[in-house]
């Protein structure tokens, strides 16, 4: 096989930094390389200790740019790349007007290809290398994702959306059809190259109780799947679906008398819990999503990011472009309106913290941090290449930084894809090839 050694700046976590001044947390080389073979870290440190390593390697040569892992985002929806930017509805009426009949037409394996080949390019552009992905209802849509993101190497997560009821008739499985379909989309591509399957419920007022319990048996049957779906975003979505669930407490209720919270539960927006919520979901360890664009956009409230995370039960948390509600593909433009949600609320997120949310946090939020997330050796060989100086606002900037929090913070505020120098994808440029 190959070898190919990235010669960079590197930055690559340990552990959640605390403050800005949390060195220990993280691992920094100003001349630092990647030694990759076969999709895998092989070494990574400083370029004078693993260059003779090397032998008869061929050299990629980044800097002065920054190396880190590539991003990470948990919670997108794939079929939604064409109503991004749809003007003027809060959530429910969002979906019937301008989402549902979008994700109407990925009942055409074509249309689905295509729209899923443009949402990996654009995964790629922004510097992200793994994402956990709604489909369409439609088994034609996962098997498109699942079979580019094959073809491109990608590891993701992703599941067809199993939806019953409150949806047009094209958007409308059963609770025994989405059972098979589902059953169906895992026997084939499940633990198949680096794809992992999410059972999808897309949330409760989509899904009867029938269906809730076909979900339940999916995940019984498959303890170790993924379960991804909604929960808490916008009042009247709480409402509605608590009128739907008479005989549950509160929204995370149904949820759980579902069994289907825990550690592999990604709940995307989590945005109005109670303490009682907060409590169940702490107690399973299931995963709070921060979505801030589209919680922004769609006027769905603001993430109380630090009240969930320094509670007496911490909830584990990520963060999350959910395109298309959210309006930007980039990683770091979400990290950005992150940060101003979580100053509305009189706290400071710092860079490093951050920038270890989209890498090494994320990764721990999709219990994959033993192959994504961090330059670990034997993990697998995802990068993104940084330029904090891609713009001539950024370049001004830059003449002023003095501090490597500095430049991730400008990266962070300032930042798309035009900062982004490439993305590796199991150890091979992607950007460039885009």
């Amino acid at each position: 096989m190959t070898k190919t050694l990235i010669r960079a700046r590197l930055l690559t976590f340990i552990r959640e930094p605390l403050t800005a001044e949390d060195h220990s947390s993280y691992r920094y080389e100003e001349d630092g390389a990647v030694l990759v073979e076969g999709g895998i870290i092989r070494a990574s440190g400083n370029y004078a200790e693993i260059e003779p390593q090397a032998a008869g390697a061929r050299l990629v040569d980044h800097r002065p740019h920054l190396l880190l892992p590539g991003f990470v985002d948990p919670h997108a929806h794939f079929p939604q790349m064409q109503v991004i930017a749809s003007y003027g509805a809060e959530l429910l009426d969002w979906l019937n007007n301008y989402t549902f009949p979008a994700e109407s037409e990925f009942g055409d394996g074509s249309h689905a290809a295509r729209i899923a080949s443009s949402f990996l390019d654009e995964m790629v552009r922004q510097g992200t290398t793994t994402s956990a992905v709604y489909c369409s209802v439609h088994s034609q849509s996962a098997e498109a994702l699942f079979a580019e993101a094959e073809r491109r190497g990608m590891r993701i997560i992703a599941g067809k959306v199993m939806m019953d009821r409150n949806a047009p008739v094209t958007l409308t499985d059963t609770p025994q059809s989405g059972y098979d379909d589902t059953k169906a989309l895992i026997a084939k591509w499940h633990g198949r190259s680096r794809l992992h399957y999410a059972i999808t419920p897309r949330f409760a007022i989509t899904s009867s109780p029938k269906q809730m319990e076909m979900a339940q048996a999916l995940a019984s049957e498959h303890p170790d799947l993924h379960i991804q779906t909604h929960l808490s975003e916008n009042r009247a979505e709480i409402a509605l679906s608590c009128e739907l669930y008479p005989d549950c407490v509160d929204y995370t209720g149904i949820y759980e008398k579902y069994g289907l919270l825990g550690p592999r539960t990604l709940l995307g927006h989590c945005i109005h819990l109670s303490e009682r919520e907060a409590d169940a979901l702490s107690d399973t360890g299931s995963v709070a999503v921060f979505c801030p664009t589209s919680n922004l956009f769609l006027g769905s409230g603001l993430f109380d990011y630090f009240r969930y995370r320094r509670r007496a039960r911490p909830l584990r948390t990520a963060i999350a472009t959910d395109t298309g509600g959210g309006t930007s593909y980039s990683m770091l433009r979400t990290m950005d309106e992150g940060y101003k949600v979580i100053a509305f609320h009189g706290e400071k997120l710092n860079p490093f913290a951050s920038f270890w949310q989209m890498t090494l946090g994320n990764a721990e939020a999709l219990s994959l941090a033993d192959h994504i997330g961090t330059l670990d050796v034997r993990t697998d060989a995802d990068f993104v290449v940084l330029d904090a100086s891609a713009t001539p606002v950024m370049r001004l900037r830059m003449e002023r930084a003095e501090t490597l929090a500095e430049e991730l913070f400008v990266l962070q505020t300032l930042g798309d894809d035009r900062s982004i120098v490439e993305t590796y994808i199991a150890g091979d440029p992607a950007k460039s090839t885009v």
